[in-house]
């Protein structure tokens, strides 16, 4: 793996370096918050252990420009600062994880290793497509082939939900649940209205059908 370690005490950061790289990682160390954030912006690193007393921008502050910067390393605070509050902050902050001086290098090593398998959240998309269908999430625009197409709120849901799950059966049970947040079958068709009134707007005018229904489980957007 490869690893930033963000510490300004030298003993610290020379015990923590070099068990690192016995263990066979490639390991970068700086000691300061604006270093930090200029390294580690690429993403290259696999986890990001960061102290959160550090010069020049201190760990909290790191750790909050690189989250809204779309960077989703995942981030092990290795602190003094150990209180249940201070915990909540660091995790709040946009760390993954919280680990107080004094500590074990075998436990620090393995908490590495379980962000490292960790999946990585992606950053959020602000376009959705799907053939020439496309949803710009910020502008809540909906084009297709070019052509600004107008939906109510609750059309503009239901595409949404079927455009992020493209290629997967969306049961009327599924989009109860997570268009009108509802937890039960409540005897009505609005599921089966609004999917028409899709079809009428999204399909009908282009001639070519991207919402499909599967017989006896569901509605889909071919991926």
């Amino acid at each position: 793996m490869k690893l930033l370690v963000v510490e300004d005490d030298r003993t610290t950061a020379d015990y923590i370096v070099g068990g690192l790289r016995q263990e066979g990682h490639v390991v970068d160390h700086v000691e300061n918050g604006r270093d930090a954030l200029w390294q580690a912006m690429d993403g290259a690193y696999d986890v990001l252990v960061v102290d959160r007393m550090l010069p020049g921008l201190d760990g909290l502050s790191l750790v909050r420009a690189l989250r809204g910067a779309q960077v989703t390393t995942p981030v092990i605070f290795l602190t003094t600062v150990g209180g249940v509050d201070d915990r909540i902050e660091g995790l709040n902050a946009g760390g993954d994880d919280y680990l107080v001086k004094p500590f074990a290098f075998g436990e620090l090593s393995a908490r590495i290793q379980a962000l490292a398998r960790r999946p990585q959240m992606q950053p959020e998309t602000s376009l959705l497509t799907a053939g020439d269908l496309r949803i710009d999430l910020i502008r809540r625009k909906v084009t297709r082939a070019g052509t600004e197409i107008d939906l109510l709120p609750r059309e503009f849901a239901l595409l949404e939900h079927l455009v992020r799950r493209k290629g997967r059966v969306q049961t009327r049970t599924m989009l109860l649940e997570a268009v009108w947040d509802i937890g039960f079958d409540p005897q009505t068709n609005v599921v089966e209205t609004h999917i028409s009134r899709l079809r009428a707007k999204v399909d009908k005018p282009f001639g070519q059908d991207l919402i499909r229904t599967v017989r006896g489980a569901g509605y889909m957007i071919d991926g």
